[in-house]
């Protein structure tokens, strides 16, 4: 896990063209122990925002807190759990929210822009695009987005998932040079910290791989917040299969500019060198999968050596409901996912067709059809 030259010229070798930056901040970062939002904390980050922005910057904030800030005003000691309770809070502490954002960057000479999203939003093509330019067009005019999750509408039908997912997308869709998340941990530790006071920091990772991944012990829930060290190590993962590096790191008390000029604070992880080109970056990870097909191991190494099409015959398994034309991850017969594209055939269609040559295609479905279940064009292999 650890790895070797020194940190320091690791992160400085990487850091030292940066401009685009993603940063996203947890509720437990802007509540404070009484379950109410906090001057302090909020108005420390905007500061080094700030800093960061007047040393040319393009800084994107993605923020939670909307449920969290709103909880105190309607008298909720802990997170509520039906649907309606917590858009009821949302639409309360939003507002609230990006006025505490708007005065204090205010206080500092900047404008700010608040821009509210659904998973619609990404998976939609159109909408990806349109999402992309809006927010390019803010940074060209120094403007600082603030981006959250729609809590208000989003079901779970329309939800991103959760703020590090949302942070890892927006990421991808700017083509941000660095993502950076702060949470309640100083960094990714060989155990967890609070409980095991023999855990180890670890200061770089150079890819999330299962192993990594089994380090984000369950920890109980917070009273004000969602998700936790596994949720982080997804978003992260995302972000750097599409070759942007990403810092996780604590957020109370953050030095940013002391952070992206190379100091060695949190744990970096390196990036895909593989980098993944805009249209495949959406295909492969912003997109929602409906389904997934299963591939004997002969099928995954012919995957990943040849990267040809997907054609029935290699298709062991399938599992969900899908139409032709969604999208749906490849997996090995452990479950591993290999990638992901877009589906040329329905679920039920993959059913009747795997397994088999795609000469029979017509034969087994009644109707002549692509020879290739995904094509090449409409797929990413990891």
């Amino acid at each position: 896990m650890l790895i070797s030259p020194s940190v320091d010229e690791i992160r400085k070798d990487l850091f030292q063209s940066l401009h685009r930056l993603v940063i996203k901040v947890g509720t437990k970062i802007l509540v404070g122990d009484d379950n109410a939002p906090s001057w302090d904390q909020l108005n420390h980050l905007v500061a080094q925002l700030s800093l960061l922005h007047d040393e040319g910057y393009a800084v994107v904030l993605v923020t939670s807190g909307a449920v969290g800030v709103g909880m105190s005003t309607l008298g909720y000691t802990t997170r509520p759990k039906e649907l309606p309770e917590k858009q009821a809070c949302a639409a309360i502490g939003q507002i609230r929210l990006m006025h505490m954002y708007s005065e204090s960057f205010a206080k500092r000479g900047k404008t700010v822009a608040q821009i509210l999203l659904s998973g619609d939003d990404f998976r939609d093509r159109t909408r990806f695009n349109n999402i992309r330019k809006t927010v390019g067009t803010l940074l060209e005019k120094r403007v600082i987005p603030i981006i959250n999750e729609n809590d208000t509408i989003t079901t779970e039908e329309i939800k991103v998932g959760d703020n590090d997912k949302l942070s890892a997308d927006v990421a991808q869709f700017l083509e941000a040079d660095l993502l950076i998340i702060l949470s309640d941990e100083d960094g990714l530790f060989t155990k967890n910290p609070k409980s095991f006071p023999d855990a180890e920091a670890i200061s770089v990772v150079p890819r999330i791989t299962a192993e990594i991944l089994k380090l984000a012990e369950e920890k109980p829930g917070s009273k004000v917040s969602v998700g936790g060290m596994k949720a982080k190590l997804l978003a992260i993962r995302q972000a750097t299969e599409a070759g942007t590096p990403a810092v996780l790191t604590r957020g109370h008390g953050a030095r940013l500019l002391d952070l992206v000029k190379g100091k060695s604070l949190g744990t970096l992880f390196l990036p895909n060198p593989d980098k993944i080109g805009r249209n495949k970056r959406w295909l492969a990870f912003v997109s929602k999968a409906r389904g997934q097909l299963f591939l004997d191991e002969g099928g995954v190494k012919a995957m990943r050596t040849r990267k040809s099409s997907l054609l029935p015959a290699g298709i062991r398994d399938c599992k969900g409901t899908f139409k032709t034309g969604d999208f749906v991850e490849i997996c090995s017969q452990d479950g591993d996912v290999i990638g992901r594209g877009r589906s040329a055939y329905s679920s039920a269609e993959v059913h009747l067709i795997r397994g088999h040559k795609s000469g029979r295609i017509a034969e087994l479905l009644n109707r002549k059809g692509p020879d290739e279940v995904i094509h090449r064009d409409q797929l990413v292999i990891f």
